[in-house]
């Protein structure tokens, strides 16, 4: 599991908070022991939906830091299903889904 999120609602408006697990590798450090280029492995597309429909969608490139932290908000209630969901550059895809408290 490569995702946490917690949902909590607060006077109409959800607060979102998620830490996604993943080495975010730009592609330009190099390995100390064989000095060969550490290939470039980033999230490249989080999405989040909302009882099934989407509300924001994130592009990011190599320069996101390693294990990356995302908060946004919407205007939402308690018990709306939320899914969170990334890609990478390698094809490499995850998605998680939680109950706004």
């Amino acid at each position: 599991m490569t995702i946490k999120i917690r949902a909590k609602e607060r006077n109409g408006s959800v607060t979102v908070k998620t830490l996604i697990k993943h080495p975010m590798e730009t592609g330009q450090r190099v390995n100390k022991k064989t000095g060969d280029k550490i290939p470039a492995h980033f999230i490249q597309e989080v999405t989040a939906k909302v009882n099934g429909n989407e509300i924001i969608v994130v592009h990011w490139g190599p320069a996101v830091s390693k294990n990356p932290y995302l908060t946004f908000s919407y205007s939402g209630s308690k018990g709306d299903k939320l899914e969170l969901s990334w890609l990478d550059n390698k094809g490499t895809r995850d998605s998680k889904t939680a109950e706004v408290k």
